[in-house]
Parts: structure tokens; sequence; C-alpha cells
């Protein structure tokens, strides 16, 4: 069976590997391209036809070095006709892409490092509102948009929360987010704080969007989503997902066509990403997913903060969510001394996602907003 090629033909979506096997790459990428397409890597089936493996076998790209290391980059090509692209979503291009390969004994590590995708040939929607909306939205041009972080995570009142809340508009933030470990408890459940928080913005006279965090199991997800699109028509509303509610809730969301705006947080994306991880996905092809899916705001990582990103590692990725009109949010850390610097690397193109700062001033939170305030519009 030969599923060697010579060049990307247009009838597969293509991603790039760096896989390390016991033999040879050429060996290690057809058992991936085989596996991750129609059967078993090493034992063929009376039920394969020929024309089954040209319609629906996955593709190796031929390259000189294949043969020769047992360790490099190799691109696998997977048929389009191999997904409904309606039906099976990301859920199921991430198990055709990182899937059996991690059982195969051969293959002692493999990362997925680009993936080659025409969204014309998908269902994939992109943002809803995107760089431009977001920004007409809240009125913040030529300037990094301020976003502000509820603290503590969880334990507050909706009472609380409220007051919080309008500490921080008063501040002046763009933007909201609720942190991602404020889930539904019966302390501040999500229907009593999405009932106080809209009815506030509806009235506040400033444009902030504000997203609830509705991390949730797949039954439960969509039900957080049309709770709070059912409260209020207010156009700032939004809901954060972290990456632990599912790498398809995202599209899930998206396809409901709500028009709420999508933040997608990170948090534990190491355990996927990490580049100690024998099997892992490049932070980049995330971002990527993230923009198809239908993220309007993205937490990228960070510069200089707690977290302190890899500089061109950052920038990479900045460059992937521009072209899906992903808004990226630097947070973990960030700080008014922090947003020139910051400027001068990377421009003006994103959020400035701050919490700690803000709320462990000591003249109290609308203070600690008002200095972030200032830092971003003194630029």
């Amino acid at each position: 069976m030969d599923i060697v090629v010579d060049v990307k033909d247009d009838n597969h979506f293509w991603a790039k590997y760096y896989v390390q096997s016991k033999s040879n790459l050429l060996e290690a990428g057809k058992e991936i391209a085989i596996g991750q397409s129609i059967g078993n890597p090493n034992a063929r089936s009376i039920w394969e036809t020929e024309e089954m493996i040209q319609n629906h076998c996955a593709k190796v790209l031929n390259e000189p070095h294949l043969t020769s290391v047992r360790h490099g980059h190799i691109w696998i090509g997977y048929p389009y006709a191999n997904m409904n692209w309606d039906e099976d979503g990301v859920s199921h291009l991430l198990c055709m892409l990182m899937g059996g390969q991690m059982d195969i004994d051969n293959i002692e590590r493999c990362a997925l490092l680009e993936l080659e995708l025409d969204q014309s040939k998908t269902t994939f929607m992109g943002p809803a509102h995107g760089i431009q909306g977001i920004r007409e939205f809240t009125g913040v041009h030529d300037k990094p948009l301020f976003g502000g972080i509820i603290k503590p995570k969880t334990g507050i009142t909706p009472e609380q929360l409220l007051d919080m809340v309008k500490q921080l508009v008063d501040g002046g933030v763009d933007f909201i987010k609720e942190d991602e470990i404020l889930g539904s408890p019966a302390i501040c459940t999500l229907e009593d704080r999405a009932e106080y928080i809209l009815r506030y913005l509806e009235e506040c006279g400033r444009n902030v969007v504000y997203t609830f965090c509705i991390n949730a199991d797949p039954h439960r997800l969509l039900d957080k989503v049309y709770h709070v699109h059912g409260v209020s028509e207010y156009e700032g509303s939004g809901i954060h997902v972290n990456i632990w509610s599912g790498l398809g809730s995202y599209n899930a969301i998206r396809q409901e066509q709500l028009g709420q705006y999508i933040h997608y947080q990170k948090s534990g994306d190491k355990v996927i990403t990490s580049s100690k991880n024998a099997y892992r996905i490049d932070w980049d092809i995330l971002c990527q997913l993230a923009g198809l899916s239908g993220a309007d705001f993205i937490h990228a990582g960070m510069i200089g903060g707690y977290l302190d990103d890899d500089e061109e590692e950052i920038k990479k990725n900045m460059q992937t969510l521009y072209k899906y009109d992903v808004m990226p949010a630097l947070s973990c850390g960030m700080k008014p001394d922090l947003v020139a610097p910051i400027v001068e690397k990377v421009g003006v193109d994103w959020m400035a996602n701050v919490g700690g700062f803000i709320h462990s001033d000591p003249d109290g939170t609308m203070a600690g907003a008002l200095k972030m305030r200032k830092a971003i519009d003194t630029l």
C-alpha cells in the first residue's frame, strides 16, 4: 500500500509533527497515517479496497530525510472527506490528529506543531465580533484594552460581586472576566449573579464586555450559555470558558450564533502543550483552533509577570491570533509599569487583564483600576 506522496494536495489538510521513533521517520509516518485514518498500522484488512485507500487513507509527504533518521519533522495529510465538519467538530478533529499514535510502541514522542487547514472546506465560523468589533463596542482604539479580573476567585456573594464590578467600571475597565474558579457555587450561583450584573451594566452608561464563567460538562454547558443569553439583551454580554470544559466547547457555543463574546481561558494548557511532554499539541495550534472555533478573546500568555513566556513564542502566538481575528489577553502578573514595555515589543492590539494589582491596592479596587487606566491612557 503506497501512501507516500511527493506534494501536498488540496484534498487533505496537513499536519506537521515532530516524531521520535524506534525505527525511522518514514515507517513511523506510515503508522500514524494508516492508524489515524483507516486501520491497524501493521495489519491489512480484506475490507481495504484500493478505492478506500485512495480516498480515505492519510498520506505521508515524502522528504529525503525520512528513511535515514529516527527523529525529526514529518507532514501527514488527512482527507477532508474523513470529517463531517458540522457534526464531528474540534473533538473529532483532535482525535484524528493526536490519538492512536500514542498507542504505537514504535513511536516514542509525537508533537503536533502546525496545521494547514482550509477554513472554507469546514464549517468553522470564526469570532462573532473579532478585534474590530470589540474596539467599536468599547470605543477603545489605538491602545491596548483594559480588562479586570474578579478576585477573590470564589467565595463572594452576588452583592459583593456587584460592588466590585461597579468599582471596576468606575475605574475605567473595558472588559471584566470572572475567574475560571468561579463556577456556580451556592453562595454565588450563575443565575443570581447574571441578573445582578447584567441589569447594572444595562444602566451604567459605559460599554463594558462582561464574561461569566460557565465551566461545565457538555450536558450543562449550553444550558448556561442560554441562561446568560436569556437574562438580558445587553450587547456586552459574554461567557468565559476554561479549556477543561472541552476544546470543542467554543465551537459548540459559537455554532449557536447567539452573538455573545467568547473568552478562551488557557489555565491548565501545559498539561497538553508543555515541551516537556512526550506527546503534546503546540500552544499555537490551540490558538489557531480557538480562532476557528469563534473565540473573541483568549488568554494568550504573559510577558514580564509571574508568568513570563518566551517573547518570540508569544509574538508568534499573537500573529496566529491576529490571522483569525482574536484579541490576545496578557495576564498573570500584569501591572501598570509593564504596559509601555509590552507595547514596544508587540504593539497595541492586546488586552491587559489585571486582577491582583487592582484588588490589592491599599486604597481599594477602584483606586487600583484608575492607576492601570492611567498607564494605558498615557502611552
